[in-house]
């Protein structure tokens, strides 16, 4: 299991709650990879390695050639994380070799960077890209700064730090990672758990549009539960109409709500769709089983669940 951020987001308590829950004994953070990397790599060598993540853009040689800071501030990152990403290959390959369970964590965790291809057919990999409001991320960076008493020099680099984490999600998303936002904790590992445990079902639902928002709202909000699939059998059409939604957060499913009530012609398209099929089937996923009848009941005692 791999667990990604930017500095202050809560992914050493995430990391260390997972691996208690899931009984793993190894959890590794990036920053041991990069020290021991940077004893075999000299300064002269590697530069950007030899600085911390979110200031290694001042190694860059080609620094001129960046359109905006952000960009050379993600450049610097990505050349960071460059010369750690062999060491945890390697710690992954071993852990294959060894038929270990292993969480690794930490900033150096970059998708597309890292070759994940390599140990598809040896092991199932997860990896998980943690998201946080910028109050909150700066909150919990503040925090951190002083407990691991580095605070004068990491909270002058809180900025960058934000662009390193809004880099990340940037490249979770064109790579396909799960993005979990760490609001809380709590609800951060059962969706992490959704995800590796996946316990689904399909349930048929009669809800209306108007209603869509409480469906949503027991699904996700309450139960950290995630609609993967959404299933239309339409009047007068053979073949189903299929949608892949894989919607797991509530932020996401809010906007798209949100979307909807602001939008009259979107709505009226969705009712129009939700009139040709007599009910939509949910395809729903949970941490658990008892968390699956929990979600269908509530959405039954509401009448949202189809009898056939």
């Amino acid at each position: 299991m791999l667990i990604g951020s930017a500095s202050g987001i809560g992914k050493s308590t995430i990391a260390s709650e997972l691996a208690k829950q899931l009984n793993i004994k190894h959890l590794i953070e990036s920053d041991f990879i990069r020290a021991v990397v940077r004893g075999i790599i000299g300064k002269e060598y590697a530069p950007a390695l030899h600085s911390s993540s979110y200031d290694a853009y001042k190694n860059l040689r080609n620094s001129a050639n960046f359109e905006s800071y952000e960009d050379l501030v993600s450049a610097g990152f990505d050349e960071h994380a460059s010369y750690v990403i062999p060491g945890l290959e390697k710690i992954i390959q071993r852990a294959i070799t060894d038929y270990d369970d292993i969480i690794i964590e930490g900033v150096h965790l970059v998708p597309g960077l890292i070759d994940l291809e390599q140990f598809t057919d040896y092991a199932k990999i997860y990896f998980f890209v943690l998201s946080s409001d910028e109050e909150s991320h700066k909150e919990r960076f503040v925090k951190r700064a002083i407990q691991i008493h580095r605070g004068g020099k990491q909270l002058d680099f809180f900025s960058e730090n934000r662009i390193i984490h809004n880099h990340l999600l940037h490249k979770a998303e064109i790579n396909n990672v799960p993005i979990i936002n760490t609001e809380s904790i709590d609800k951060s590992i059962e969706q992490i758990l959704t995800i590796i445990n996946k316990s689904c079902t399909n349930i048929k639902l009669t809800n209306d549009v108007d209603e869509l928002k409480e469906v949503i709202d027991i699904i996700i909000n309450k139960n950290n539960g995630k609609i993967e699939k959404i299933t239309y059998s339409l009047k007068g059409f053979k073949d189903p109409l299929v949608r892949d939604v894989e919607v797991s957060d509530y932020d996401s499913a809010k906007r798209f709500i949100d979307n909807i009530e602001k939008n009259p012609s979107v709505k009226e398209d969705l009712n129009n769709l939700y009139n040709l099929s007599k009910y939509r089937e949910f395809l729903i996923c949970a941490s658990n089983n008892k968390t699956i009848e929990k979600i269908e009941k509530e959405l039954s005692d509401k009448g949202f669940v189809y009898n056939e």
